[in-house]
């Protein structure tokens, strides 16, 4: 087995508590990389929470999304002002029309583990700026209620406790002293701290050495010694020490060999492996072939588990939770692996169900 995948949101419960510790005792080989996103995304919120002006930025973020989006008819007439909007940069010619452009969206809150969640409510509030101050101009002239004034409140309180220190006290620091130092560089350096402890020594030291076989800009990171160690270190089972010594020897001739044009303009892994392939250089550098074949496990696992989590808000929906679980595991391994039920012959499938037993009613 290798390049397993897991939830990296939750904890594995029941029947498959511990799963990943009982396939390390059998499989001690079968690394397993979580998934990247998910932990820079974990990094960059908890860095941003360390950061008082950034802190302060995405907590009035969430205030401004949730003040607007709680009421539906708050939500309608910042649909309806920003329709209005386009519809005048439109005439004005200040946005050019095209099929799927210019579309009428909302404003969605950030999410902790949803990848890409904070840069897209940024986006959202940027691209609907104008609907979402029309919107709040109206709230303050037609009036609010208590709740809606202590929802400004907290805003105003949260840019006091943000800026107080740091404008109050150092009125000596230039913008671009503030926005350098105080910020940018404060950031950088917590987002390093928080990514020095997400990921693990092993998996920096797993993946640095694998990316010696790297072929993008004329195979500049290709080094023998790093693929090697990466060999006799991690991957131990699939080679033996007689395949080690070949495996050096095959690297010096495959080196020789990268001026040549069949490997040329490659950025990836995986289209090396393709050309190897292809051109049945794949039998002479049999070994290096293998090298590539167990890198390329670490990134396409964890994607594949990660696609088959996302599946289940489309699949789990309201109607399906009480579906028995093996149910909701085939009609999810239907969903996901599209590609392969596409070439599933239907009539095959009732053929097979009237085989099992007879049935009252006929299937076709």
């Amino acid at each position: 087995m290798r390049g397993p995948g897991y939830d990296g949101a939750s904890n594995m419960r029941g029947a498959w508590n511990g799963l990943q510790a009982l396939f390390l005792r059998d499989c001690p080989y079968a690394y397993y990389v979580h998934c990247f996103a998910y932990i820079l995304q974990l990094a960059l919120v908890a860095a941003a929470k360390d950061v008082a002006p950034i802190w302060l930025f995405f907590s009035t973020l969430n205030s401004i999304i949730n003040l607007i989006t709680a009421s539906p008819k708050r939500h309608g007439e910042l649909q309806s002002t920003q329709a209005t909007d386009i519809a005048h940069m439109l005439d004005t010619g200040e946005r050019e029309t095209g099929r799927g452009a210019n579309q009428i969206g909302t404003l969605h809150r950030p999410g902790a583990t949803r990848w890409g969640s904070h840069y897209d409510s940024v986006s959202d509030l940027i691209e609907m700026y104008n609907a979402s101050c029309s919107v709040i101009e109206t709230l303050i002239k037609d009036g609010a209620t208590n709740s809606i004034h202590g929802e400004a409140t907290d805003t105003n309180a949260l840019y006091k406790i943000g800026t107080s220190r740091s404008c109050q006290q150092r009125d000596d620091i230039t913008v671009e002293h503030h926005y350098r130092v105080d910020l940018f560089n404060d950031t950088i350096y917590y987002q390093l701290e928080e990514l020095n402890t997400r990921f693990s020594k092993g998996t920096i030291e797993l993946l640095t050495l694998s990316s010696a076989l790297d072929p993008s800009n004329d195979f500049k990171a290709f080094k023998i010694d790093d693929i090697c160690k990466l060999v006799e270190k991690f991957y131990p089972r699939d080679f033996t020490s007689k395949d080690l010594r070949l495996l050096r020897y095959q690297l010096e001739l495959f080196e020789s060999k990268l001026h040549l044009d069949i490997f040329q303009n490659m950025s990836t892994l995986f289209e090396l492996c393709q050309r190897l392939t292809q051109t049945i250089r794949a039998q002479t550098y049999y070994l290096i072939n293998r090298m590539i074949s167990l890198v390329l496990t670490l990134p396409v696992s964890t994607v594949t588990i990660e696609r088959a989590f996302s599946a289940m808000k489309h699949i789990k929906i309201v109607l399906r939770n009480k579906m028995e679980n093996e149910y909701l595991t085939d009609s999810l391994i239907v969903y996901i692996e599209k590609e392969l039920s596409m070439d599933i012959d239907s009539y095959s499938i009732i053929t097979y169900l009237e085989k099992l037993k007879e049935r009252r009613v006929l299937l076709h």
